[in-house]
């Protein structure tokens, strides 16, 4: 409901084994959707993804597309935008790379080698990163705007629709950060 929406992309180099075992262990946890994971385990995970980054053994990018972008064209539109940001960050050639995305995600057309996973996120340990890297940059970003934005529980709920959050709501009104679009509906009323 609030903040942007954030896209992140992990690039495995050609011939790696580093996700070849079904189930990664990191510390007392595997690797599983986001989501399922407590946020110092996601943190725990997104420390291991800079260190494969810092050795050359993975490389990953997170696009966080703002609120109002998301506002003014779309959900939709705003992830694309993601998309195309981190794999041009990355330097992802469409001729050189396989690409896996989560849910109804699709890279653009370019990318002839690309493949939707239902619940990959869930499935795919290439995608199970990539949701960990995007969860944590984009809480990330929320905690520091809880500073700015005291009061709305930022902080707590990370701008996602909890009870409180609505009912803060309701109380306060929106800050620049709510996504207007999603929020018709309660102030409509």
């Amino acid at each position: 409901m609030a903040g942007p929406v954030s896209v992140a992309a992990v690039v495995l180099p050609p011939r790696t084994t580093l996700l070849k075992s079904s189930r990664v262990v990191l510390g007392d946890g595997r690797l599983r959707d986001s989501k399922h994971l407590t946020p110092a385990a996601r943190e725990e995970w997104f420390r291991w993804l800079k260190k494969q980054q810092a050795v050359g053994r993975l490389y990953f990018s997170v696009s966080l597309v703002g609120e109002k972008i998301v506002d003014s064209k779309g959900i939709v539109p705003a992830v694309k935008i993601g998309i195309r940001r981190v794999l041009y960050r990355l330097q992802m050639s469409p001729d050189d790379c396989r690409l896996r995305l989560d849910g109804s995600l699709k890279a653009p057309a370019k990318y002839l080698n690309q493949q939707t996973v239902i619940r990959g996120d869930s499935t795919v340990p290439i995608i199970m990163l990539a949701s960990i890297a995007a969860k944590v940059r984009r809480d990330r970003r929320m905690m520091r705007l809880a500073r700015r934005y005291v009061g709305y529980g930022f902080e707590i709920h990370k701008g996602y629709g909890t009870r409180k959050h609505y009912a803060t709501l309701r109380r306060r009104g929106l800050s620049p950060l709510h996504r207007r679009s999603f929020l018709k509906k309660l102030f409509l009323r």
